[in-house]
Order: structure tokens, then C-alpha cells, then sequence
């Protein structure tokens, strides 16, 4: 779970967030992703970046009021 504040959802927060994602996206599946952008001619930074946002629709967030 994320434990947010509400009041602070600024872009660093988000950035924050999309961080976070990356670092779990790489780590579950790194290897399979760099498979995957040297057989279609893919930047695996762009493809990692896309991974994460699809990865934070996953995560269960609280938001604290």
C-alpha cells in the first residue's frame, strides 16, 4: 500500500511515484523487458517508463485527508 496525503500531490510527488514503480517494474522484470526491447528495436528506457505507468494502476493507495 501507498500511504499519500492528499494535500500534497504535487509533480515531485508524482515523479516520486512513477520512481518507486520503476524500481519495482525493473527488479520483477528487468531481464524479460530488455529481452523484449532488443527483439523489437525498442529504447528500453521508453519502454520501462511505460511499463511503470501501467505498473501504479496495480498499487492500492490511501489517501490520508
Amino acid at each position: 500500500m501507498v500511504y499519500l496525503n492528499y494535500t500534497n500531490l504535487d509533480n515531485e510527488t508524482q515523479q516520486r511515484l512513477v520512481s518507486v514503480s520503476k524500481k519495482d517494474v525493473e527488479q520483477k522484470f528487468g531481464y524479460d523487458l530488455k529481452r523484449y526491447a532488443e527483439e523489437h528495436h525498442i529504447e528500453y528506457d521508453t519502454l520501462l517508463e511505460e511499463e511503470a505507468l501501467r505498473n501504479l494502476y496495480s498499487y492500492d493507495f490511501v489517501f490520508n485527508i
